[in-house]
């Protein structure tokens, strides 16, 4: 394998390692807004139902 078939295979790999980080860096902004969403509506939830009335 000459050096020209290296650079070669190395070239069509970095397309590749691009669209794997592209994913999951799409993958993690997604997760992380879901994440975000869900708990605050456990947080709204939670303050709506566990607040006591105060008497004075």
């Amino acid at each position: 394998m000459g050096l020209e078939q290296v650079m070669k295979c190395k070239r069509k790999r970095k397309p590749d390692v691009l669209w794997i980080l592209t994913i999951l860096f799409g993958l993690g902004v997604v997760s992380t807004g879901y994440t975000q969403s869900l708990m605050a509506e456990h947080v709204d939830y939670h303050a709506s139902v566990s607040t006591p009335y105060r008497t004075r």
